[in-house]
């Protein structure tokens, strides 16, 4: 018989990184049945969604969409033609750079991502009712986290 895991940890739900892979898939497959509907799997309604709100401040390109969500560009960009090919997102000459593409959410995609957002939303306000009032707390903590693993890259 092979011997154990040497771990820092007596026990798995010692270990954040485990809470947080736990948590994360539970998280993901409510949202995957709350876009089920709109037939969007979660990274198309993040990449849609986040187009549509950063539309709003100006012309986007592929580089700042990824950047924006943390996805990665290869992803992004095979992410991106599919919600193209669906006439969900379109591409066109950016206004101020001229070796860049300027993505938009089409009408139809917009529209959408608002239906899609407000679904979401309300899943996942559903989902971290359970922190109660630690909730906005644990939103600071996701974002130390964020930051501090976008510097070590």
């Amino acid at each position: 018989m092979a011997e154990g895991l040497q771990s820092a940890h007596e026990h798995a739900d010692d270990s954040p990184g485990l809470l947080l892979w736990q948590v994360t898939s539970r998280w993901q497959a409510t949202l995957r049945a709350a876009l089920k509907p709109f037939d969007l799997t979660h990274p198309q309604f993040v990449l849609l969604a986040s187009l549509t709100w950063l539309n709003a401040k100006g012309p986007v390109t592929q580089r700042h969409l990824a950047d924006h969500v943390a996805m990665d560009p290869m992803t992004t960009s095979q992410v991106l033609r599919t919600l193209e090919s669906r006439g969900l997102v379109e591409r066109a000459a950016h206004p101020t750079d001229g070796r860049a593409r300027a993505l938009a959410a089409t009408d139809r995609g917009a529209d959408l991502a608002r239906r899609a957002n407000a679904v979401v939303e309300a899943r996942d306000a559903a989902f971290f009712t359970a922190l109660g009032p630690g909730a906005s707390s644990f939103a600071h903590s996701l974002r130390c986290l964020r930051d501090a693993a976008a510097s070590e890259l």
